[in-house]
């Protein structure tokens, strides 16, 4: 999922509390108490991103669950000698407005807008599944085709933006239902742990994002492959690769929770498997496998794609001197533009909101979408980044600097003064 996220090695992060501290402060001259001087960032992994500003950040966040005000993810910043900041600088003051506009929105939102639109999205997926199977009954090839094409955009729809969505319970506002929607989707869906795959997402991609060792993206990378064997043929591998991984990482949760794994995963396989030969009249077994295969790997190039092109390549930051957290997600995190299919498939806060999902993560994709005006103004008015770019762009990107970006370790960010 991408983003629900592939595993960080877990010995990491127990190095360092998921809530932690910033233990040094970007370095600037002092002005009349504060930080002044031009912000420029030092080695950068995107050229076309060095010079960009990055004046503020801040500690608060709006919190999913009743909208209560609290500290945000990696935001418990502190100063060197132990000490917690002063409220009430300049720089803590940016995310605070930037919250504050956002839960307004959110509170004169209605049921529908906050969950009822993605809700009804995955809702239409359910019911395209049987005209799915039915096509695929089909010999001729345009109806097999048509098919197949359903199945696999329902299948990306309920394993991606499901996934994404119940990982951080952006589906209810409820967290036992919340629980309920993450195994159905996680694991009798997507065939993945939701322990492990909220541990990674939330607690290391969003609590650490673009922190080298910790939330870098690293885990997508595969260096010994060559650039056109990992970005078009490797993902084909997707659907396999997946319940590997969940079944390796199940020796990092407890037996209870391995188990309900391994019961939801073979059920959501069987199921698949027995609607492909007693719906759709497979003869032969390998023959259900295989059309299991391809509807299961259909968007998987993109899926690859999206994973990496909206973070690496741009900024990285040592664990030690991470920025505040809205300098870190506007500079570490790059929207691709809007896509019907993809937006219908991996949903909104992965493709045209990723920067506002970053920020606010607990949103819905419909909520993402609906705040991005709002994120994207106050940003550019704050003169700090917002990363845009085209899937095009980041392809050629990527295919041009496949080594640099993908072998070799990106180098280290560091903000050097604050104004």
């Amino acid at each position: 999922m991408a983003s629900a996220g592939r595993a960080t090695e877990p010995g990491l992060a127990r190095e360092m509390p998921l809530e932690d501290g910033d233990p040094a402060r970007p370095r600037g001259r002092q002005v009349n108490g504060e930080v002044g001087g031009t912000p420029r960032l030092r080695g950068m992994g995107d050229p076309s991103l060095r010079g960009t500003t990055a004046p503020g950040g801040s500690r608060t966040e709006v919190m999913a669950e009743g909208w209560e005000w609290g500290p945000a993810l990696g935001d418990g910043d502190v100063t060197p000698g132990g000490a917690p900041e002063r409220a009430g600088q300049p720089e803590e003051a940016l995310m605070t407005e930037l919250s504050e506009l956002v839960q307004k929105v959110v509170k004169s939102s209605s049921w529908w807008e906050r969950h009822g639109v993605d809700i009804s999205i995955l809702a239409c997926s359910f019911l395209l599944l049987p005209a799915g199977f039915l096509c695929l009954r089909s010999a001729q090839a345009i109806p097999f085709l048509v098919g197949v094409l359903t199945l696999g955009v329902v299948h990306h729809t309920l394993t991606v933006k499901g996934s994404h969505l119940a990982s951080h319970n952006a589906l209810t506002e409820s967290k036992s239902w919340g629980k309920v929607w993450a195994i159905f989707f996680i694991e009798l869906c997507s065939s993945f742990t939701v322990e492990q795959a909220t541990y990674n997402h939330v607690k290391i991609h969003h609590g650490y994002t673009n922190v080298i060792g910790l939330g870098d993206s690293s885990t997508w990378k595969l260096p010994f492959l060559n650039r056109y064997v990992y970005m078009f043929i490797a993902p084909l591998a997707v659907p396999i690769l997946t319940p590997l991984v969940a079944l390796d990482l199940l020796r990092n949760v407890e037996w209870k929770a391995a188990l309900r794994t391994l019961c939801c995963m073979f059920l959501g396989f069987y199921c698949h498997y027995w609607l492909l030969l007693h719906i759709s009249g497979f003869q032969s077994p390998w023959s259900a496998l295989l059309c299991m295969l391809l509807t299961r790997s259909l968007l998987a190039h993109p899926y690859i794609h999206v994973n990496i092109f909206q973070h690496i390549g741009l900024p990285m930051f040592a664990a030690d001197r991470k920025p505040k957290r809205i300098h870190l997600m506007s500079l570490g995190v790059l929207n691709l533009p809007r896509n019907a299919l993809l937006d219908w498939s991996f949903g909104h806060s992965l493709i045209s909101c990723h920067v506002e999902h970053h920020l606010f993560p607990s949103l819905s994709d419909n909520m993402c979408l609906k705040i991005k005006p709002i994120v994207s103004q106050y940003l550019k008015q704050k003169k700090l980044p917002y990363n845009e770019d085209t899937y095009s762009s980041r392809l050629r990107l990527f295919l041009q600097r496949y080594e640099e970006l993908m072998v070799h370790a990106p180098p280290i960010t560091e903000l050097v003064g604050i104004q």
